[in-house]
C-alpha cells in the first residue's frame, strides 16, 4: 500500500488537507492525535514527562498543560531533546500499527514534523503542504490568540521552508481558495490512486 507523508510548517492547512482526503475514503494515520493520547494520563508517557519536567506543566484537572511544556522546551533545545524521547518512538509505534490495519486505496501519515525527525523512510513519497510565512503568521496568530512573536519562534523552531519543498515529492500551493485546494487533492488522489495499484 502506498504510504504518503503529509507535512507542512505550523498553520499550513494540513488538517484542511487531511480533512480532504478523508472525504475520499483515505485513511489519515494522525501523528499530532497519536501524540496527544500517549500523553493522556496513565499512559507511560505522561508519567516520564512528569517525572522529568515537575508537576509545573499539569492543569488542574490532572491533564497536561501543553502550552507550558511547549514553553519549557522550545526555548531549551536539551529539554526538547529529552521530551522527543519520550514520546517519538511511542507515537512511531502506534503510526505504524495504524497504517498496517488500513484498509483504504493508499494511506496518508499526517506527520508535521516529519523532515525535521527524518520521518521519510517510514513514507513513500512525502506531500508538503505550503504557503508564503507572511500568510502563516496571519493564520496562526489568528487562529490560536498566539502573538506573532511566539508563532515567529515556532516557525524558526521547524526546518526552514526552503528545506522542507526540497524534500517533497509532491506540494500544495495552499495560498488560495478552498476550491483550488480541492482541486489540487482531488488531482493528487487520482495520482495516489494509480501510483498504489502499481506499489
Amino acid at each position: 500500500m502506498l504510504r504518503v507523508g503529509l507535512t507542512g510548517g505550523i498553520g499550513s492547512g494540513k488538517s484542511t488537507v487531511s480533512s480532504l482526503f478523508k472525504l475520499k475514503g483515505i485513511q489519515v494515520v494522525d501523528a499530532d492525535a497519536i501524540a496527544r493520547s500517549i500523553v493522556e494520563p496513565g499512559q507511560p508517557a505522561y508519567q516520564e514527562i512528569v517525572s522529568h519536567f515537575g508537576a509545573e506543566v499539569l492543569r488542574e484537572d490532572g491533564q497536561l498543560d501543553r502550552q507550558a511544556l511547549r514553553q519549557r522546551v522550545f526555548s531549551d533545545s536539551a529539554q526538547l531533546k529529552k521530551l522527543n524521547q519520550m514520546t517519538h518512538p511511542r507515537v512511531r509505534e502506534e503510526m505504524l500499527r495504524q497504517v498496517a490495519s488500513a484498509k483504504s486505496d493508499y494511506v496518508i501519515l499526517d506527520i508535521p514534523l516529519l523532515i525535521e525527525n527524518n520521518l521519510q523512510e517510514l513514507v513513500d513519497r512525502v506531500l508538503v503542504v505550503d504557503l508564503p510565512e507572511a500568510v502563516q503568521l496571519a493564520r496562526v496568530s489568528a487562529r490560536d490568540q498566539t502573538s506573532q512573536e511566539q508563532v515567529k519562534q515556532i516557525i524558526l523552531a521547524q526546518i526552514p521552508r526552503e528545506q522542507r519543498l526540497q524534500a517533497a515529492d509532491d506540494i500544495i500551493d495552499n495560498s488560495g481558495n478552498l476550491d483550488a485546494l480541492k482541486k489540487r487533492v482531488e488531482d493528487l488522489h487520482i495520482m495516489y490512486r494509480s501510483l498504489s495499484e502499481n506499489t
